[in-house]
């Protein structure tokens, strides 16, 4: 521990969070005093602790504690990361930037640790298995040491990692400004950066599955003709597919209730009658309209599409 005059301290370092409101962490020090010194390397540069360098200087500090860290630039940088990954609040790309970043120079420097793979080829049910039991038996990989410290599972910090480490620029770009997702990212690195850059432009509206379905095509055909066998496929519209996505979770749900026989009686039942009574009236006019407009496909062997369910009555939504 040392003390160091506040103008000597430099702060070039591109993981500091300077430029962020720190009034109430100032108010906090003025109160309480610094509970954690600033982190500097021999030549007074600021490692960790921006914020606190700030709201020290907005105070009019002359001078601070600080810990000299006098280690490797590696391992400088590593306390870097660290802080930025646990205490500053991170875009995603930027979240992601910082655990490849930090992986990278972990690895370098703890060559008998664990690596994490990049391979993105598709598992079988036992390797997804026996993925899994090499995760729990990990403890010594980038993943593994920051999970706890992260709040987040192995498999979460290592999809974050592959997805910095194998997106496109591109496609980081279209993350970034909200035309794809990370887990439409997830299908399109499977695919080298090049193929990523031809698929994007077509891919922004697919769904997982669909992307999933072309890169498949890529492996066997090419990204050319995955992208006209893509082309030539019906979309089936988001809504229908979060139709369907929500069919499934209710439909268990329900069928949970019924099977249980599970009943309530209490402040909340008209609620649930109303709402249950219009999600019943609103099925019943999408299914008249399925039924009036049926697809390409043979609705004959699907009874309960051609079906028309009789709407709830104001007197039986009453008795609810």
């Amino acid at each position: 521990m040392a003390k160091m005059k506040l103008s000597e301290i430099k702060t070039n370092n591109h993981y500091l969070r300077l430029n962020s409101n720190v009034d109430m962490l100032a108010k906090s020090i003025d109160q309480v005093g610094l509970i954690h010194p600033l982190s500097v390397n021999s030549k007074k540069e600021l490692l960790a602790g921006g914020r606190r360098y700030c709201a020290i200087k907005n105070l009019g500090w002359d001078e601070v504690e600080v810990i000299v860290v006098k280690k490797p630039d590696p391992e400088q940088e590593l306390i870097s990361i660290d802080e930025n990954l646990v205490r500053k609040s991170l875009s995603k790309l930027q979240f992601e930037k910082c655990l490849n970043r930090g992986r990278k120079i972990y690895e370098e420097l703890n060559p008998s640790a664990t690596k994490i793979s990049m391979d993105t080829k598709k598992l079988s049910t036992a390797e997804k298995a026996e993925k899994k039991e090499q995760e729990l038996a990990d403890n010594t990989s980038f993943a593994a040491i920051n999970s706890e410290k992260l709040g987040l599972s192995k498999s979460v910090i290592t999809g974050a990692i592959k997805r910095d480490a194998l997106s496109s620029k591109k496609v980081k770009d279209a993350r970034n400004q909200g035309e794809i997702s990370a887990g439409q990212a997830n299908e399109l690195i499977r695919m080298s950066k090049q193929d990523q850059d031809k698929a994007l432009p077509y891919i922004k509206k697919h769904t997982i599955k669909e992307i999933r379905k072309l890169v498949d095509n890529v492996k066997t055909s090419g990204v050319e003709e995955a992208i006209k066998i893509d082309k030539k496929q019906a979309r089936l519209p988001k809504e229908y597919v979060q139709i369907i996505n929500l069919s499934k979770r209710l439909n268990k749900v329900l069928g949970k209730i019924l099977l249980e026989q599970i009943t309530y009686v209490g402040p909340e039942a008209k609620k649930i009658a109303k709402e249950t009574g219009n999600l019943h009236d609103n099925l019943s006019d999408f299914l008249e309209i399925q039924s009036d407009h049926p697809s390409s496909a043979d609705l004959s062997n699907e009874p309960n599409l051609n079906m028309t369910i009789k709407p709830q009555t104001n007197e039986h939504q009453a008795k609810h």
